[in-house]
């Protein structure tokens, strides 16, 4: 089964079972110390349904740990459930904006990047990396396809200054990717000092009926964004972000001169 069917399947069983409880989402939530509003996000699939959800909804609905095994299942081929709804956004996106305050976003990273990327939780199996590494790869077709999104993605210059053996080649990448129309890259240069995007990461995805759709990562799981008052604060920020951002054309030019500092390829 794969993530994002299993995902669906879970949330579908979430309300099958609920309603076979004979409860609604106000009750349900009570039940559950989760307010109604997050249960309908999750039935609705704009919040992810992480473990401790999943647990709670089987203890209270006596499911024999049906839920916990469902999303488990769903989280076995590298897509964790927190990450299907912006998995999805990405997917059928117009425009896609992108900021990462340490790291290369993970539409623009390399095989080898995103393997170490992914190596910082030590505690993973390699064949658990491996996997998410092709998940990593895999997302990053929607921008070779024939009606590839927008992408936007802004840098800090300190991204592109690790010493790391890998850099070289991840610098190369990014020059490449810069060559696409459709691909747009800016650099926040050290001397722009503190800024606000060094709060968190930033993704953004404008839908194709014009709505917007954003993602909040942390080191536990990730979010997504859906509501009118978060999505104007985040959609200002990204404007604060690229605002104390280069040009593109100085923007490449920084990326070459850092890129020249690691020798040839």
């Amino acid at each position: 089964m794969e993530g994002e069917q299993g995902v669906d399947l879970l949330r579908v069983q979430l309300r099958k079972q609920r309603a076979l409880a004979g409860m609604n989402q106000d009750e349900f939530g009570r039940r559950t110390n989760y307010s109604a509003s997050t249960v309908s996000a999750v039935e609705t699939g704009t919040r992810a349904v992480d473990l401790p959800y999943a647990r709670r909804a089987d203890e209270i609905l006596e499911t024999g740990g049906l839920f916990e095994s469902l999303l488990r299942t769903a989280q076995q081929d590298g897509r964790p459930a927190w990450f299907m709804p912006w998995l999805k956004a990405e997917r059928a996106a117009r425009q896609l904006r992108c900021f990462h305050p340490t790291l290369v976003p993970g539409l623009l990273q390399t095989e080898n990047y995103a393997r170490a990327v992914l190596r910082f939780d030590d505690t993973r199996p390699e064949q658990e990396i491996e996997q998410q590494v092709a998940v990593r790869l895999e997302r990053q077709e929607i921008l070779h396809r024939d009606r590839p999104p927008q992408l936007v993605a802004v840098i800090d210059e300190s991204v592109l200054r690790r010493r790391d053996a890998i850099m070289a080649e991840q610098l190369a990448h990014l020059l490449r990717m810069a060559e696409l129309p459709h691909v747009h890259i800016q650099i926040i240069p050290a001397s722009a000092g503190l800024h606000v995007g060094l709060d968190g990461p930033l993704l953004l995805a404008r839908l194709p009926d014009g709505t917007w759709l954003g993602h909040l990562e942390n080191h536990l799981g990730g979010d997504a964004i859906g509501t009118e008052d978060k999505l104007a604060t985040m959609l200002a920020r990204w404007e604060c972000v690229r605002g104390v951002a280069l040009p593109e054309d100085l923007s490449i030019a920084l990326i070459k001169e850092v890129e020249s500092r690691h020798g040839p390829q």
